[in-house]
């Protein structure tokens, strides 16, 4: 374990549960965010899903540059760092959606998910590597409860401060001419200016809070090598020896692929079956609902019960099981099953995560950037399911993108974290 004493070891949990905190109100806004950018914008479906599409794709552009700030910046002026370029994300998105100047604000929504790539290439290393290895998904867990508390309150503060009434605004517009439809589309659009410079400025806050906070400094190279003998970092020469990062990056793609999937395309998802907007606006807090009740579960379990990687496992095949029975049934039955996902879910990101660093050692920093790359997996399979439902049943098509992932899921949690170690690594 890393060298901390336990009043900063305390301290510095606390801090980083803030940044997990933030990090899940930015990332699961995002669901009803395509409900208003629908509105807003006057957009088709696949061009609504371009929110989540250029979200998480900025991901893969600034994780491995987050990696080289981070090395030269330290982890408190990198996180602050972070912090200052999410609020610009924030009020350039609030600004130029007041105009209704969508590709405007897709730039805002691709510089917050840069700073979000920036502050997660250091929170989840930080995080994974600050006590045992070993018992890093219950530390991932704790994030992960916090992560998810605000995900649960993200949609239930835009739905209430920009969505309320969006159902009669909806028809209001379908019925109006030319220009009545732009002054309620104007009048809509604006109501999201102020919580979002509002957002602006609590990060910004945040991020000087960062600066002289008691967060210890971790290095990666020394608290996260293989013991000498099992062939660890110190016998190779490049990241690309390490098979199980590789496959444990191919795993996080699909991971979040599914997880956006279930949380960002539920009220879209619903939708199919004809459920009003009013409701559908609010299908992303039961995702996330169901997630806080698995990460519960992880921390009670994991590891005095069962290890990381058999709950990995028991994750991806009850994920197999929730997809098929939405498939197999309708209605809020079936949104039922979609929203359970966020249980199977939960714990995944908790044991991928520090299975595919183990033992990186010298190469952490690096492999973890190439792991948050892996975020890019929540641009693809969701445009992937808003362009298919176009041409196909929505449920065979949710059910074709997720079923093989947790397989490949499954795969992983029982042999890939192990590829290119020694027996027993």
């Amino acid at each position: 374990m890393t060298a901390v004493p336990a009043t900063r070891y305390a301290s510095s949990i606390a801090i980083i549960g803030l940044l997990f905190f933030i990090l899940g109100f930015f990332t699961w806004i995002n669901g009803p965010l395509i409900t208003f950018v629908k509105l807003a914008f006057d957009l088709d479906e696949v061009q609504a899903f371009l929110v989540v599409f250029v979200f998480y794709l900025s991901y893969f552009f600034f994780a491995l540059p987050a990696a080289w700030v981070h090395k030269r910046t330290g982890m408190k002026k990198g996180l602050a760092l972070s912090l200052a370029v999410m609020a610009a994300g924030a009020a350039l998105f609030g600004e130029l959606s007041t105009q209704r100047w969508y590709a405007g604000a897709l730039t805002g929504l691709f510089v917050i998910g840069g700073g979000m790539a920036l502050l997660q290439t250091a929170v989840n290393p930080y995080i994974s590597i600050l006590g045992p290895i070993e018992s890093a998904a219950r530390r991932i867990a704790l994030m992960g409860i916090c992560n998810k508390v605000a995900g649960i309150l993200a949609p239930i503060v835009l739905g209430s401060l920009v969505l309320h009434g969006i159902g009669d605004l909806s028809a209001q517009v379908e019925a109006a001419d030319a220009a009545t439809k732009a002054q309620l589309l104007d009048a809509f659009a604006a109501k999201i200016h102020t919580p979002y410079l509002v957002m602006a400025g609590v990060l910004l806050l945040v991020a000087v809070a960062i600066l002289f906070s008691p967060l210890p400094e971790i290095r990666a190279a020394e608290a996260n090598a293989e013991a000498a003998g099992d062939a660890g970092a110190g016998a190779r020469d490049s990241v690309l020896r390490f098979p199980h990062l590789w496959l444990g990056v191919l795993c996080l793609f699909l991971y979040v692929g599914v997880e956006v999937l279930a949380g960002d395309a539920i009220g879209t998802y619903g939708n199919g079956f004809g459920l009003p907007l009013d409701q559908t606006k609010l299908f992303t807090s039961y995702t996330l609902t169901a997630m806080l009740v698995g990460y519960l579960a992880g921390l009670a379990l994991i590891p005095r019960f069962i290890s990381q990687e058999r709950y990995l496992s028991v994750s991806a095949v009850l994920g197999v099981l929730f997809s098929i029975g939405a498939l197999l049934t309708t209605g809020y039955v079936s949104v039922g099953f979609i929203a359970a996902l966020g249980f199977a879910n939960a714990m995944m990101w908790p044991a991928i995560f520090p299975l595919a660093i183990k033992g990186l050692g010298r190469f952490t920093e690096t492999g973890s950037a190439l792991l948050v790359m892996g975020i890019a997996g929540g641009a693809i399979l969701p445009q992937a399911f808003a362009v298919l439902k176009q041409h196909y049943d929505f449920q065979w098509v949710f059910a074709a993108l997720a079923v093989p992932s947790y397989l490949y899921i499954l795969y992983f949690a029982s042999r890939g974290h192990r590829a290119g170690k020694a027996q027993g690594g």
